[in-house]
């Protein structure tokens, strides 16, 4: 099984902001495939089914960012999940709005919830879909501009770096499921 964690912050005062980026790719590739968000455990909202045949969990963690670790560790722990098998979503204000980027292993770049997990798991082991959200114009800005909601000019923009980040994950899943039947063989 592969985990597939989408980073936000819970509740709807956060629902459509920069930081639930993740959330709301997580939130299209689960209705997409029929996954139901609806279960309640590990500190998250997720569900489990098959994408591309490879059996998932698509989660959602109710913590705040800065402690996704919580439920990620909770997950793997429980579920004897290996961290080469987790797939991170997240908004990185590094990436302009409609850029997406995947990384295995590495920094944190500064993003909190990817912090929490790599310390939380004592490990950089697990790969990241990075969703660009642009950067605001002063630096002491950020994290008004993290927790603001998209401006309406721009989201015809994130609803196709959802599409595209759907599909990246869906290819990312496939290749990492091929590179784990090879090594396990």
């Amino acid at each position: 099984m592969f985990l597939i964690l989408g980073l936000g912050n819970p509740g709807p005062r956060y629902e459509l902001t920069r930081h639930n980026a993740g959330f709301l790719v997580v939130d299209n590739l689960a209705d997409k495939h029929r996954i139901q968000l609806t279960r309640r455990k590990y500190r998250c909202h997720y569900g489990e089914g098959k994408i591309c045949g490879v059996r998932v969990m698509v989660a959602k963690p109710m913590t705040y960012m800065n402690e996704s670790g919580k439920s990620a560790k909770a997950i793997l722990s429980d579920l004897k999940i290996p961290p080469h098998r987790v797939i991170v979503v997240h908004d990185d204000i590094d990436l302009p709005l409609g850029r997406i980027k995947t990384k295995s292993k590495g920094g944190d770049g500064g993003q909190r919830g990817l912090r929490s997990i790599a310390e939380t798991l004592r490990t950089k082991e697990f790969h990241r879909i990075r969703i660009g959200i642009g950067r605001p114009e002063h630096q002491g800005e950020i994290v008004d501009y993290v927790l603001s909601p998209f401006d309406e000019e721009e989201v015809q923009q994130l609803n196709d770096v959802i599409e595209q980040a759907v599909g990246l994950i869906e290819s990312t899943l496939l290749e990492l499921s091929q590179r784990t039947l090879q090594t396990e063989e």
